[in-house]
């Protein structure tokens, strides 16, 4: 699940593959923004069935913790 994960989000941000791993930090990908944290978090859901609750989704600050919050931890 993890690398579903991994691969979706970065379709998401349209960044090449291996950009992402479970140490990168949502402040050191430029294209992680708001509006892409928030496309991120309706693509986990719609194609994966992962429901993170928008209060926490909000306070992400990093893949670790996404993970952790997405059942994969």
């Amino acid at each position: 699940m993890k690398e579903k994960i991994i691969k979706l989000i970065e379709d998401v941000l349209k960044v090449p593959v291996g950009t992402i791993t479970e140490d990168t930090m949502i402040e050191d990908v430029e294209q992680w923004d708001s509006l892409a944290h928030v496309m991120i978090i309706g693509q986990l859901e719609e194609e994966l069935g992962v429901s993170i609750p928008l209060d926490e989704a909000i306070d992400l600050k990093g893949m670790r913790e996404l993970l952790e919050k997405a059942g994969c931890e």
